[in-house]
């Protein structure tokens, strides 16, 4: 197999990139490292190994545009990863063969992503789209995103141009697709919500694109002066502490300050950091402290100004309640108080989103009102993440 080792740039095989092009990032799913099944309290949902079958997943993006690059990741496997093909499709159609410096076939570098060439194909604010690749060597899914909300699925063999599957085996987090850029019409930019399960969508709706930046695409994406929004959290993230992808600093500048056209981040981190301690999730870890966690904070704060992206903060939303053992305490609840004070009050932040008082309910304070939960005390449901999506957007109005 004639091979192509993967750069990092966006490459236009029809002729060099034009000033006027306008490239975006339109879609994204951070990814993160795998963990064996007897390391953790959660399985990891997919496959620890792939080999001859076809990984399709499916993603609706923002921005529309003019032409579109994919970026498959490899960024936590510590073998060469061979991708023998892949293509682009609009929902329900065959699609068209991405190429990479020419090639159909490329090799992705232990910790490295790959972008495709850019394909003329016009996509439309918040379309579906679905990526299809071929594994055709032994590969071990060294990295991956949990917790997708969005079913994709793997067939044996190489049937990436095959509109529909039989017998296709059920994939619940995301293998190999980590993000989608288009070239836009107009100049525009990104919006990143960089956060951990609420921001993934835990407790959405599965495969009906309801995560609260779900909701904001659909009210910034439209129009001439539309704005993409792209997903940047990982179930289980913290700000400080590594497992369900790495600490906030470490990849808040891959995940955020690096996409293509992000101009404004919503951060909304730090419950985990507050509910594992002594949970069944860590039990050996020390309680967490407002001071450790505001440190963090004034790291991203200060990652984001050196790059002259708007940061907002958003305050953490009440968790009491949840069932996962040890997670709630009312001392971690008067922590998540104290961290919420600093967050509104201490005016670090370009603008406060304040979750809080949004979700929370009047006459029980450390729980979130019944209509915005899920049913778990811990994540909202659909109703809370359109509420959530339309403070921000309400938010990003005003500049």
């Amino acid at each position: 197999m004639k091979r192509f080792i993967a750069g990092a740039l966006c490459a236009v095989i029809t002729g060099p990139l034009l000033a006027a092009d306008n490239w975006i990032a339109t879609w994204q799913a951070s990814p993160h490292a795998t963990w064996g099944e007897q390391e953790f309290a959660l399985p990891t949902g997919v496959p620890a190994v792939l080999e001859r079958q076809t990984v399709r997943e499916t993603a609706r993006i923002s921005m529309g545009g003019r032409r579109v690059c994919v970026v498959l990741s490899n960024r936590y496997g510590t073998q060469p990863l061979a991708i023998g093909e892949a293509r682009l499709a609009r929902d329900g159609e065959a699609g068209t063969v991405l190429t990479f410096g020419g090639q159909r076939d490329v090799v992705i570098p232990p910790g490295a992503p790959v972008v495709s060439d850019a394909l003329a194909m016009p996509v439309a604010a918040l379309e579906k789209l679905t990526v299809s690749v071929y594994l055709p060597e032994r590969t071990a899914l060294a990295t991956f995103h949990w917790g997708a909300q969005q079913t994709g699925a793997i067939v044996e063999g190489n049937q990436a141009g095959a509109v529909t599957w039989r017998a296709a085996q059920a994939l619940h987090g995301r293998a190999l697709l980590s993000g989608i850029w288009v070239d836009a019409a107009a100049p525009t930019h990104a919006v990143a919500a960089f956060g951990d399960s609420i921001t993934d969508g835990n407790g959405s709706t599965p495969d009906r694109d309801r995560r609260w930046p779900d909701y904001l695409a659909a009210r910034l994406s439209a129009g001439d002066g539309g704005v993409a929004v792209i997903n940047a959290g990982i179930s289980g993230a913290r700000l400080l502490g590594d497992r369900m992808g790495v600490n906030a600093a470490a990849r808040f500048e891959q995940d955020v300050l690096a996409q293509p056209g992000v101009q404004t981040a919503v951060v909304l981190m730090g419950i985990n950091d507050i509910g594992w301690p002594q949970s069944v999730f860590a039990p050996q870890e020390a309680p967490m402290t407002a001071a450790r966690m505001i440190a963090v904070y004034r790291q991203l704060i200060a990652q984001a100004q050196a790059r002259k992206v708007r940061i907002i903060g958003a305050t953490l939303p009440p968790f009491e309640g949840t069932a996962i053992a040890g997670y709630y305490t009312p001392a971690k609840d008067a922590l998540r108080r104290q961290v919420n004070q600093w967050i509104r009050e201490s005016k670090e932040f370009d603008a406060v989103a304040d979750m809080d008082a949004l979700l929370r309910d009047p006459g029980h304070p450390s729980r979130m009102l019944p209509r915005y939960d899920s049913g778990d005390h811990l994540h909202p449901g659909d109703a809370g993440y359109e509420a959530m999506a339309a403070a921000v957007a309400e938010m990003i109005s005003r500049y």
